[in-house]
């Protein structure tokens, strides 16, 4: 196997707070206040947090250092840390690898799936950059830098495109569902084609693509040290074009992002329309990461402007409105309808009746969560591991929050993980609620794929999001039942049934992201300050006076 390709030399990194722990109010100019900073799990080191890792010398998160090999032929990993590879690394990082796309002789990607029973490969053999997003981390986590560098460079390229879709033009700022590499045998020529939703399902562009690329952006800065690429007037001028499309006002009266159905991971119609967690969660982390990394030039100082603005309140909102624990959800239960003027409690005109009951049975006394979608009148109660695991890595969620989330996740195992982690989204929908809402999905059956599916590629953020709130035990047990069975059943893109037993009944083979996943939630455990690359503290500025309920207290 090839060894580490490009790795740049350089003899000092940025530490994780010098580039992430910002000030928000003293970027407006204003009087920083004089907090005494308690150190984040960034800064503390493991044996104080008492996960028990050998971390062979390196006790804090200030001295990560890029390119750390792990896995396939990683003799330094063996001799740095006690864990012996499980047998289904090298299996993984060989199937990774047989997953990458080449331009030009260059590595740019990897492809969705390497199905070969399959007979229709529809969009699986192109590289989708949400789903790429993993097989990144894990190639930065290993220490080959190259194919990510290519990747953020490809893609950048492509968001310069002219988009259409029949007769509309689409924001300059749009970043690509996709691009596929065609290869001439005869002109020896290789071309790149995209694809911005106007060859999706239900013709929708990807909101969560400019964030995944913006956060990747960071992740690549972290682990190599490598200021220069996003200091590039084109990737400059790449998050602000992303940003300048999420940032512009209108008749909003949310700081969330209004979105439509099917513009995420889920990208099938599944109720999620409105004011999904996972956009408003990656729609925060791509503004934490940005305002690192944004110059305060002419240009940057403005975006920054409004970054900073538009946190303070997105914040504010998603911990006071969309989180939900037992004390929340009785306040919830008992309110008043028909409020009207300043002082309303029920703000959103939440009708009691309109909760559904199996939330009832569900919210333990302990824990907590994100709900699916806040709007006028309506509140979506069902549970979403992607966006309540970036909640926890972006610190959107507070660390009594973050807490909470883990707690629930313990106390509801056999609901959220059950034979193999984890839950897209919990409950399913079923009956007809479910012909209503995703229109009679044949794909989206109850308990399968989007609908109450469990999708291993959910290992890796949910490992980080462990090893953040010192909950390392939750993402062991939760990665020894995934190698109970992925290898063994060809690493499937999901499974189906209420505890995940049954391979997905349209689920490919060798899914690109399930072994990334795997690999990098492996990774993260045998070496958790990879965790820097891809998680941010709280920055104290934006925390909220709210009332916390007894969940997070007791």
């Amino acid at each position: 196997m090839d060894g580490p390709v490009g790795l740049r030399k350089v003899s000092s990194h940025c530490s994780m707070n010098e580039v992430d722990d910002f000030d928000l109010s003293r970027l407006l100019d204003k009087p920083r206040l004089n907090i005494e900073r308690q150190r984040s799990f960034d800064e503390r080191s493991l044996s104080e947090l008492s996960i028990g890792l050998t971390r062979g010398g390196v006790d804090s998160y200030d001295t990560y250092s890029p390119g750390g090999r792990s896995g396939l032929n990683t003799p330094a990993s063996s001799a740095r840390n006690s864990f012996e590879p499980h047998p289904m690394v090298a299996d993984a990082w060989e199937a990774l690898r047989k997953s990458m796309v080449y331009f030009r002789g260059q590595p740019v990607g990897t492809i969705a799936a390497i199905d070969h029973q399959s007979e229709e490969v529809l969009n699986y053999d192109q590289v989708f950059v949400r789903d790429f997003v993993p097989s990144a981390l894990a190639f930065l986590m290993n220490g080959e830098p190259d194919i990510v560098k290519n990747f953020l460079l490809k893609t950048l390229h492509l968001q310069g495109w002219e988009k259409r879709i029949d007769r509309f033009k689409l924001g300059e700022g749009v970043m690509p569902a996709s691009f596929k590499v065609l290869h001439d045998p005869v002109r020896k020529t290789d071309t790149l084609i995209a694809d911005f939703g106007e060859s999706a399902i239900g013709r929708v562009a990807p909101v969560d693509s400019g964030f995944w690329w913006i956060i990747l952006l960071r992740a690549y800065t972290k682990s190599t040290g490598d200021l220069t690429l996003a200091e590039t007037p084109e990737c400059q001028k790449g998050m602000r074009l992303i940003l300048t499309l999420c940032l512009s006002e209108g008749f909003d009266t949310f700081p969330t992002l209004l979105c439509a159905d099917g513009c995420t991971m889920i990208d099938r119609r599944m109720g999620i329309y409105g004011y999904p967690i996972e956009i408003q969660a990656l729609f925060f982390m791509a503004l934490r990461c940005a305002l690192t990394m944004l110059k305060h030039d002419s240009e940057g100082k403005e975006c920054i402007e409004l970054i900073v603005k538009r946190l303070h309140a997105l914040s504010y909102h998603m911990r006071s409105y969309f989180w939900l624990d037992f004390q929340q959800l009785n306040d919830i239960y008992r309110y008043k309808t028909e409020e009207y003027s300043h002082t309303a409690v029920n703000k959103f005109n939440v009708i009691p009746d309109s909760i559904p009951d199996w939330v009832f049975d569900f919210m333990p006394t302990r824990g907590g969560y994100f709900i699916g979608n806040v709007s006028p009148a309506r509140m979506d109660f069902r549970w979403f591991c992607l966006g309540n695991c970036v909640a926890i890595l972006s610190s959107l969620a507070t660390p009594e929050q973050s807490i909470a989330i883990m707690d629930l996740i313990e106390e509801r195992w056999d609901e959220l993980v059950g034979e193999m982690p984890l839950k897209i989204a919990f409950p399913a929908i079923e009956s007809h609620e479910w012909r209503i809402v995703t229109g009679c999905d044949p794909k989206n059956t109850r308990w399968s794929y989007h609908n109450g599916g469990s999708w291993p590629v959910l290992l890796w953020m949910l490992t980080a999001a462990c090893i953040k709130t010192g909950r390392p035990q939750i993402a062991r047990r939760a990665i020894e039942l995934a190698e109970s069975r992925l290898l063994k059943d060809g690493w499937p893109e999901y499974y189906d049934g209420k505890l995940g037993r049954y391979i997905g009944k349209q689920a490919r083979k060798y899914q690109t992201w399930s072994i990334a996943g795997y690999l990098v939630a492996k990774m993260m455990l045998e070496d958790p300050s990879h965790l820097g690359m891809i998680s941010l503290e709280e920055d104290k500025q934006m925390k909220p006076v709210i009332k916390r309920s007894s969940s997070w207290t007791c």
